[in-house]
């Protein structure tokens, strides 16, 4: 997935921008409960064109305080790993010393720049607008990111310089499944990954790739095919900064969208923490399958009921993701590793299945019979059938005579009915509902 990186000084309205071009294309994934939304990174879809979004935060030249100093580091750490960077300034404010002092830094990448003049309310601005080409970028766009004012050339000129969405992955990895273990610092990934691959599995291959694509591994399991993504990054352990959680989402994010499945570490002895469930969020919205794995089981003290105890309050927890599976393991000496395979490959089987129409609208049938669709403003929506029109994840689209009429509530109660009858463990189920009238009907 590309990155595209929002950089400028402080109060240029880069997190305007940011929430400009996210808009309503990110998509609507409930929450894991308690956790609060960070809106400052986004995977954006835009048809064949998927990029992850990140606001940097204020790029001062010359920090003053410690505040700005991780900011900055953080900025000019977008500017080496981003495939497109928005430089964003003022067009009130005109060009400042800070903004020469920027470019000149950007400048050696002025390919992949786009200087972004914001705050370009109406015409009487468009004229301080132009001393910003004195920058010496080509590409410059005068929008106001407040009012939506030309922000759409600036969006089709990113649609013109990112590339599509990757295809299928290389025929030798085609029929492997793309695993992602992830999980906060010290709860073991890196010796799950080794149990993963030591002695008892064949490593095929370690490839190295770029910078941007950490080494991957590819591993055989009772002769099927795994790779390992990102255990690069998972084997490396680096100085934590002040300013760098950020960018630990970012290549998170990364990770996620490159993986099939994901399985996400907890440390069995502590249970699920706020940064745990902050993973877990970002896998479900990225459309993954997800499992969760609780590591140093070895050293929980235990009785028949203990699991059966942990499982219950994961499933508190997780709220409306429930459905996620959860196996106990220690990495360190080895017990239940075996599990994981199993894991992965139930987990892919449902990401990857699909229900024939005939089944998928008897569904139908049964759950409008027991809860009809609401009434909205003095009519009921009519739901005429519904099919399931793509897996990997699994995705329905009802057809209806009034989508708008389908509230929030009932949405969730499908989904959870579609669970109840088909499964989908693990997995997220999308439903999308799509006007059709009925013949004889008015459009």
């Amino acid at each position: 997935m590309s990155l595209v990186a929002i950089v400028g000084r402080p109060n240029v309205g880069k997190s305007t921008l940011f929430n400009r071009l996210v808009g309503r294309r990110v998509a609507i994934v409930e929450d894991v409960p308690g956790v609060t939304r960070d809106r400052r990174y986004a995977p954006v879809e835009w048809g064949d064109r998927r990029f992850t979004l990140v606001d940097t935060g204020g790029l001062a030249p010359e920090p003053s305080d410690e505040v700005e100093q991780g900011m900055t580091r953080q900025a000019l750490q977008a500017v080496e790993e981003a495939d497109l960077i928005l430089f964003v300034t003022d067009a009130h404010e005109g060009v400042l010393p800070a903004d020469e002092e920027i470019a000149q830094v950007l400048r050696r990448r002025s390919k992949d720049v786009l200087l972004v003049v914001n705050k370009v309310d109406g015409p009487r601005w468009e004229a301080a607008a132009a001393e910003f080409y004195a920058l010496g970028f080509e590409a410059v766009f005068p929008v106001s990111a407040e009012h939506g004012r030309d922000v759409d050339a600036l969006e089709d000129a990113l649609r013109e310089r990112l590339p599509p969405a990757p295809e299928e992955p290389e025929p030798e990895e085609d029929a492997a499944v793309r695993v992602a273990v992830l999980g906060r610092p010290n709860v073991g990934k890196s010796s799950l990954v080794n149990r993963l691959v030591g002695r008892d599995r064949v490593v095929v291959s370690a490839r190295a790739g770029t910078t941007r694509d950490p080494i991957d591994t590819l591993v055989r399991h009772e002769g099927r095919p795994y790779l390992l993504i990102d255990t690069a990054g998972i084997r490396r352990r680096s100085k934590v900064e002040r300013g760098v959680e950020r960018w630990s989402v970012v290549r998170a994010l990364r990770t996620i969208d490159r993986a099939q499945v994901c399985l996400v570490l907890l440390d069995a002895t502590e249970g699920l923490t706020d940064q745990d469930a902050r993973i877990l969020n970002l896998v479900l919205k990225g459309g993954r399958a997800l499992g969760l794995v609780l590591n140093k089981w070895d050293l929980v003290e235990k009785d028949e009921k203990t699991f059966d105890r942990a499982v219950a309050e994961l499933r508190r927890r997780l709220g409306p993701h429930g459905h996620v599976p959860v196996v106990s393991l220690s990495a360190l000496t080895g017990q239940r590793v075996h599990r994981v395979f199993d894991l992965v490959d139930r987990l892919h089987g449902e990401w990857t299945r699909r229900i024939p129409t005939s089944q998928v609208n008897a569904f139908l049938e049964a759950a409008i019979r027991e809860l009809p669709p609401p009434v909205q403003v003095g009519k009921r929506t009519r739901i005429y059938y519904m099919t399931q029109v793509a897996t990997a994840p699994p995705t329905f689209a009802a057809f209806t005579s009034f989508p708008e009429g389908i509230t929030e509530s009932y949405h969730r109660y499908l989904v959870n009915r579609l669970r109840e009858a088909f499964g989908f463990e693990g997995v997220p189920v999308r439903l999308e509902f799509r006007r059709r009238s009925r013949p004889g009907e008015e459009g």
